[in-house]
């Protein structure tokens, strides 16, 4: 019950964030599409495969804690954790880039195109940044319960009689990955045809 009432209260979290991009989005949609057209869909692309792979694994990890198959338990959640960590790689390229070409709201933006979608893009880029950014803190801590999760998998902890905090976790990954499923489309492919 914990695991879902955490889950509830994330997805009013992220929900409000959600509604918010509507709103803003619905009165600034031209800014809104020039900003999306700075990210990089090549690099969302491949964030978005891996995370579904990473889905993929960790629902092959709590189905060999079911039955009990300790080295593919150890292999799966070892993998979920590569992924998890090759995205957030990704991430950290992806906000070098707007660091560095100062697309970053705040005193020091400079829109490339300059005009009057100066102002509106930084609404966008801080949606950008706050839903991206709590999506990346989500897997940093994923990343964290996931670490003792292999330990105790490499001490023999987990069997079809005790597979919970494996199950929980899953949980958890699966609900992070669903997010982002929501976010690549609303920040990168906006307005592309």
């Amino acid at each position: 019950m914990g695991m879902w009432a955490f889950l509830v209260q994330e997805v009013l979290f992220f929900g409000g964030l959600f509604t918010g991009y509507t709103v803003y989005r619905a009165y600034y949609p031209e800014a809104f599409i020039a900003g999306s057209h700075h990210l990089d869909i090549t690099l969302g692309g491949f964030n978005t495969i891996v995370l579904i792979a990473s889905s993929l694994t960790m629902a092959l990890a709590v189905n060999a804690a079911q039955n009990s198959k300790q080295r593919p338990l150890i292999g799966y959640l070892l993998a979920t954790l590569f992924l998890g960590c090759v995205f957030l790689g990704v991430k950290v390229i992806e906000y070098k880039e707007k660091f560095d070409h100062h697309l970053v709201p705040g005193y020091n933006f400079q829109w490339p195109d300059g005009g009057p979608l100066a102002n509106p893009s930084q609404i966008f880029y801080s949606f950008y940044f706050v839903m991206t950014g709590m999506h990346a803190l989500h897997m940093i801590i994923g990343a964290g319960i996931i670490t003792p999760l292999i330990i105790m998998a490499i001490r023999g902890r987990f069997s079809k009689d005790y597979y919970s905090p494996i199950e929980m976790f899953g949980l958890y990954w699966h609900f992070v990955d669903i997010v982002w499923i929501f976010l690549f489309p609303l920040l990168y492919l906006i307005g592309r045809h």
